[in-house]
């Protein structure tokens, strides 16, 4: 409790730290960071001004989520389908992505925190690409929280690509027709890019937008769904809180009774 206090130090009138029950922590969350835009819009500004805004966020999620003792964090910072985007915001954003990075790398790595990248990386910008690619090899070894970031990602062709490499591998004559017919879903789930790594339990949404945008559709079979109206520059480590209340609020069945 006083490594809860000291790190909420001073929590709205709504949330009792005392009903909180660190035992029930989930061991992995992702995060669907959206709002930015609309951030920016309202104050007059241009949608660039909204994403440098929401770096902070960023990186107070990765600092809350790590003291707290989370071991797998997913942040969804950049879809297949944000390349339609205005050109010049594509660029705010990858410029963005590799000086953050960069400037935060250290500071990560003395965290123990391993980060990861999901998503197809060889369209990015170079410096960009380069930016992630080395994160990932200087802190492979860490053994604090998986940070996965999903950039260029799109869980549509993450199955795809799934489903491509079982075929290659029954017309190359590594599987027959029996080992497909017992392929279960915990096989599958072996082919996706985020093998290794537990389903998420709890998967946040802000800005009041009640769609997955696809974002780890076979992951998130199960996964507990918080959407708050929050928009992503105004989320901190207490709206992170609140979710983790509902969280704890919640009766996972799985199906069952």
């Amino acid at each position: 409790m006083d490594k809860l206090t000291k790190l909420f130090e001073s929590p709205p009138s709504d949330i009792d730290l005392t009903a909180f029950d660190p035992e029930r922590i989930p061991l992995h969350i992702a995060v669907i960071m959206d709002g930015n835009g609309r951030w920016a819009q309202q104050r007059g500004k241009n949608r660039a001004f909204g994403h440098k805004a929401g770096i902070e966020g960023v990186r107070a999620l990765i600092r809350t989520s790590n003291d707290l003792g989370i071991r797998y964090l997913t942040i969804f910072s950049f879809s297949t389908e944000n390349w339609l985007r205005p050109k010049d915001e594509v660029r705010t954003l990858m410029s963005l992505f590799a000086n953050t990075l960069a400037a935060e790398l250290d500071g990560l790595n003395e965290e123990q925190v391993r980060i990861k990248t999901i998503g197809d990386l060889s369209i990015l910008p170079t410096t960009t690409r380069v930016t992630f690619e080395e994160a990932a090899r200087y802190t492979k070894n860490n053994t604090g929280m998986t940070l996965i970031i999903a950039v260029n990602y799109g869980s549509r062709l993450e199955i795809t690509a799934a489903a491509q490499k079982l075929a290659h591998r029954a017309l190359a004559g590594e599987l027959d027709a029996a080992q497909i017919d017992a392929f279960t879903p915990e096989d599958f789930a072996q082919l996706l890019e985020t093998v290794g790594i537990p389903d998420p339990e709890l998967v946040i949404r802000t800005s009041g937008e009640y769609r997955l945008s696809n974002f780890l559709l076979y992951q998130l079979a199960y996964s507990e769904l918080y959407i708050t109206p929050t928009l992503w520059p105004d989320f901190d480590k207490y709206e992170l809180l609140r979710a983790l209340f509902a969280f704890q609020k919640r009766e996972r069945r799985f199906g069952g009774v």
